[in-house]
């Protein structure tokens, strides 16, 4: 009963030391650019002074920068309740225990085996007991042993591209995580947008009504023509044709929030926070283009899967290569269970096969190749991806200081447009001037302020945006 335990232990140490076959996969080189954009990066030409903070890591709570705390509090519940990320956590759990399972082809299998059998031997022939009987039971217990020594590494390559999909389901989790919590912050910074929007809307008809009315009691005095009247009763339409649209994506938004928070819609508890109770973050980090493959989990998911190719290539190589199965029984039989396990009745055998492919074919030579060529598409991927991720920073950066300049520009432009209507206002009331000025101010002032609400909006999305870009800080949560 040695020799078994004695040839797996010398196939297991041939196993552990064993050369892999296949190229041994090595992390792509950091891309060697020093900025994101081809032109320098300068502080946000705004108001409120936002500027980059160039080499300035990622928070993990990152949406706390707003300072809002029923936001935190909507993002705590959408990361504990939102299916989306419950199902990214189930797969990655999933395949954990798939890499694990393949690492059981390291080691020799024992299967136990009892057999209790009565049998009845056939008249004509002779009773294989001492006895002469023809019925007799017999009991055997055996241990199964079999073992695959891993010579030339496919097994070792399968658990290598098995570990490394789980990374890929784990990094995939981690861009879930991350997906959740932007689209959770950019449907809040949305969702007051648009209620503001929708107010200021509701706002100007109600001023067009009470100016319609207006402009029909100069028109009963004489002091005004019915093409004035036409004229505010066509601005009052316009007015009113707007709400319907911002009523509706207002309450698709609030559907979106309830979703994101694994809520049904009509359940509704959506916060509802005016612009203002968002604070635009005075400092916002930009990590070092160096480190940037590091930090998206888009990135890391792509260099992951470009290991599992690799390890694909060594498992079609070592298939082309002789194979070693080694079995082993040592078992017992007996017509008594009691004499089981005496020393008599005691048995055991050891088996070598040996195989090497000769002739498949050509598939297993076709199998190789098309590793190779999922190997050279999974670079090419991973490459895709590291470019997409620059951009995704460049455009956000861009983004950045373009709504800046813009929203400083639709602020101005909302004091000026205010300024004018009442000084066209006044003027009429004054009788300097007509009513269609009047009516222009109005309706440039409503323009420039949903203007401005939407440039305001934006530079809280651009941020959002950039936190997202930079990969959101996931590498310090316990994800």
């Amino acid at each position: 009963m040695r020799w078994p335990c004695l040839a797996c232990s010398t196939a297991l140490a041939l196993t552990l030391g064993g050369c892999a076959v296949g190229p041994d996969f090595k992390q792509p080189a950091a891309p060697t650019v020093s900025s994101y954009t081809a032109e320098k990066v300068e502080a946000t030409a705004s108001l409120d002074g936002q500027h980059f903070v160039a080499g300035q890591d990622v928070p993990a709570q990152w949406w706390k920068v707003f300072g809002s705390p029923a936001l935190d509090a909507l993002v705590d519940q959408a990361l504990a309740h939102n299916a989306d990320l419950e199902a990214a956590q189930a797969a990655l759990r999933a395949a954990r225990e798939s890499a694990a399972a393949q690492g059981g082809g390291l080691w020799p299998s024992v299967d136990l085996h009892f057999m209790p059998t009565r049998q009845k031997v056939a008249d004509t022939l002779a009773s294989p007991l001492a006895d002469n009987s023809y019925i007799y039971n017999l009991h055997t217990a055996q241990l199964n042993i079999a073992y695959a020594p891993d010579i030339f590494g496919g097994t070792r390559r399968q658990i290598e591209a098995g570990r490394a999909q789980a990374e890929v389901q784990r990094f995939q989790r981690n861009a879930t995580y991350l997906t959740l919590v932007s689209n959770v912050v950019l449907a809040v910074v949305n969702e007051a947008a648009l209620r503001e929007q929708l107010q200021a809307a509701e706002q100007a008809a109600a001023l067009a009504a009470r100016q319609l009315d207006l402009v029909r009691q100069q028109r009963a005095l004489g002091a005004l023509g019915l093409a004035d009247v036409a004229a505010q009763e066509s601005l009052l339409a316009q007015a009113q044709a707007a709400l319907p649209a911002l009523r509706k994506q207002l309450a698709q938004q609030r559907d979106q929030i309830a979703v994101l928070a694994g809520h049904f819609p009509g359940e509704g508890g959506s916060p509802q926070l005016p612009l203002s109770a968002l604070t635009l973050p005075a400092e916002l980090p930009l990590s070092l283009p160096s480190t940037l493959v590091q930090q998206r989990p888009d990135v890391r998911a792509a260099q992951a899967q470009l290991q599992a190719a690799s390890a694909q290539v060594g498992v079609a190589i070592a298939n082309r290569l002789p194979s070693f199965n080694i079995t082993g029984t040592i078992g017992s039989s007996a017509q008594e269970f009691s004499k089981l396990f005496t020393s008599g009745p005691g048995f055991w055998t050891l088996g070598l096969d040996l195989a090497t492919p000769l002739f498949h074919g050509g598939s297993l030579q076709h199998q190789q190749r098309a590793a190779e060529a999922g190997l050279d598409q999974a670079g090419a991927q991973y490459r895709s991806v590291v470019l997409g991720a620059f951009q995704n920073v460049a455009d956000t950066l861009h983004a950045i200081a373009a709504d800046a300049d813009g929203l400083a520009a639709a602020t101005r432009a909302e004091s000026a447009a205010q300024r004018s209507f009442d000084a066209a206002q006044a003027q009429w009331k004054a009788g300097i001037a007509g009513y269609p000025q009047v009516l222009l101010a109005q309706q440039n002032l409503l323009t420039a302020s949903q203007s401005r609400l939407q440039a305001q909006a934006a530079r809280l999305a651009d941020t959002v945006a950039l936190f997202q870009a930079l990969g959101g800080g996931w590498w310090h949560q316990d994800l």
